[in-house]
């Protein structure tokens, strides 16, 4: 019998729906902001795009109940958190743009993959009797 994990299926459900969204909403960023436009595509050809799509395959195989679908979450939750915490940083700091900016959105992106690296991190999940 296998051990019951609190929030794995409500977490892999939502990486796998955050990361089909975040897919045109780093094209969306990177195509009409004006301000920081090289750093918006170097970051969103080299760490976003590639990011995302690791997010869905793991999101995918966390679903089928595979035991590599942890490490490729925690690889593709790395990715993120290294792109948007200098990112943020960087947005903050050079722009100014307050309260509700894409600057603090992406200082909250890093902190909830920061929480959920967090949670996947647990050993139970490699532990567990997975196929």
């Amino acid at each position: 019998m296998r051990e019951r994990l609190l929030g794995y299926w409500t977490l892999a459900w939502i990486g796998l729906i955050s990361n089909i969204v975040a897919l045109p909403i780093i094209i969306l960023i990177t195509n009409f902001l004006p301000e920081l436009k090289v750093t918006n595509i170097t970051l969103a050809s080299s760490l976003g795009c590639p990011a995302a799509i690791v997010g869905i395959i793991s999101s995918s195989a966390l679903l089928a109940e595979r035991k590599w679908g942890v490490t490729l979450t925690l690889v593709s939750l790395s990715m993120v958190i290294a792109g948007t915490a200098p990112y943020s940083i960087v947005r903050l700091a050079t722009l100014k743009e307050g309260i509700f900016g894409i600057g603090t959105f992406t200082l909250l992106m890093t902190l909830f993959n920061t929480l959920a690296l967090l949670y996947w991190c647990n050993p139970k999940h490699r532990r567990s009797i997975r196929l």
